[in-house]
């Protein structure tokens, strides 16, 4: 009799336990399908692509862009924008010159990418965007070198923004792919 109230009470126990671990187990494996979703979606949002109507009414796309490079003092974001028929490589600094000073920025961009290769993207313009709370400038991508700069990550930039903080080289240690992941976006909806 005291062996089988035992036994009875072990599998209550034992019961309980298992009941326990399921509801754990639910939650866990919600936690985990959450953040795959999670993962996925901004897997996905990489290739949100947006557009806006420049003032002469033609068209542009773009990407959000990225930090390619930062400091406590200042950052350096890089995006792709293009007209769909030229490519084009923009960077925006923090901290940016007064207009005055940044349309006078106008030497190429020099950018190493892992083929250990140098390209020189040619200075297309200066824009001042967002009630000129952000200061973008943006260099061609000579359309020779649009294959190497969709298969090979950035590595290092020779940057002349004269008048900014950004008058060196940058060994780029964040998103060092953005560029390929942002050109395959584009390319591929072409």
């Amino acid at each position: 009799m005291k062996i089988g109230l035992v036994l009875l009470k072990c599998l209550n126990l034992l019961e309980v336990i298992l009941i326990l671990f399921s509801r754990i187990m639910k939650k866990f494996s919600a936690a985990i399908l959450t953040l795959l979703i999670l993962g996925c979606a901004k897997s996905f949002a990489q290739c949100e692509i947006k557009n806006r109507v420049l003032a002469d009414g033609s068209m542009v796309y773009y990407s959000n862009p990225e930090v390619f490079y930062t400091t406590k003092s200042k950052s350096l974001k890089i995006n792709i924008v293009t007209d769909k028929e030229n490519y084009f490589v923009a960077l925006q600094p923090t901290p940016f010159p007064e207009k005055k000073t940044g349309k006078k920025i106008t030497d190429d961009l020099i950018i190493y990418l892992a083929d250990k290769k140098s390209y020189k993207l040619a200075h297309f313009d200066t824009q001042y965007i967002a009630n000129d709370s952000v200061m973008q400038v943006l260099y061609l991508i000579d359309a020779k070198d649009l294959d190497a700069f969709s298969k090979f990550e950035a590595m290092t930039a020779a940057i002349n923004m004269k008048g900014t903080e950004f008058i060196r080289d940058y060994n780029f240690k964040l998103h060092k792919d953005e560029i390929v992941k942002q050109l395959a976006c584009f390319l591929k909806k072409d």
